[in-house]
């Protein structure tokens, strides 16, 4: 680390040897993307009416054309579960884009979830079936990301945490496949997550995550939707938070907050970053 990067980054870990070395070390000490100013400053009114969020149930409502009357802010349900929705856009970017990022970032070394946001992603793995199934060939890129789990540590808002991410086939999520075609839709990308906090008490908590893409003009969009507290059951959605319990409303602002965040930075190397390394996810 150089002592400009040092001085103006300093809760960066510093990079092992090999970690320097790779090719896209680079980004790691880049300075991140300003979070886009319009997100920050919904989400900076604080929280959303609860009636106006997404019902997990109602997910196929993504499929409708246009956008919802809330489509960024955060809150929480009257089960006491967690709601974010953030629209983010990412000009100059393809649906072949993000499917190449979303396999090529978990296939290799750590490094490149770091380089994403490099303020609050440290790390990811993946199993062994799981990277050989990113990195073969035959498979299409649209399916390479699904039925495989993320390990990932990163800071989403409220401390480090451990997080599991399981990304299921938009089948799996509960979509209406019949209705699963551009341009109401281009890709989704989502699961099921448990996270459980490094420091603090030891929760396991359970979301369901949702990125809707579809292509606009000069790109592609995010509508993103997390359910905290949900998972998938057979297929549907269900609260699995204890009769009584709600969350803390840190949980959505923080989690709302960081997804701008992160998928501001990443709007800003992601070509960049295909044009070099992809289209093939090695």
């Amino acid at each position: 680390m150089t002592s400009n990067n040092a001085e103006r980054r300093p809760q960066l870990r510093p990079l092992r040897p090999e970690e320097e070395a790779l090719p896209y070390a680079k980004y790691y000490y880049r300075e991140p993307a300003p979070p886009n100013p319009r997100l920050i400053e919904i989400l900076n009114q604080g929280p959303m009416d609860p009636a106006k969020a997404l019902p997990a149930e109602r997910i196929n409502d993504l499929l409708d054309p246009g956008y919802h009357e809330v489509e960024t802010g955060y809150c929480l349900l009257d089960n006491g579960a967690g709601y974010v929705a953030v629209h983010n856009i990412f000009p100059g970017c393809t649906v072949e884009m993000m499917q190449w990022w979303f396999a090529w970032h978990a296939a290799g070394p750590g490094l490149r979830y770091a380089i994403w946001y490099p303020p609050a992603h440290v790390t990811i793995a993946v199993s062994d079936r799981d990277r050989a199934k990113l990195l073969d060939p035959h498979i299409p890129l649209e399916k390479k990301s699904q039925n495989v789990d993320h390990f990932v540590v990163e800071d989403v808002g409220n401390g480090v945490e451990d997080i599991v991410i399981s990304f299921l086939s938009p089948e799996e999520m509960g979509f209406d496949m019949s209705r699963f075609h551009r341009p109401n839709v281009a890709a989704v990308f989502g699961g099921c997550g448990v996270s459980e906090p490094r420091q603090g008490s030891p929760i396991r908590a359970a979301a369901i995550m949702c990125h809707f893409c579809r292509e606009i003009e000069g790109g592609i969009e995010f509508r993103t939707r997390f359910w905290l507290g949900y998972r998938f059951n057979k297929g549907r959605p269900m609260c699995v938070l204890p009769r009584g319990v709600r969350l803390p409303i840190e949980a959505p602002m923080g989690l709302a907050y960081h997804n701008v965040m992160e998928y501001s930075n990443l709007a800003s190397i992601l070509p960049e970053l295909y044009a070099q390394f992809g289209p093939g996810v090695q």
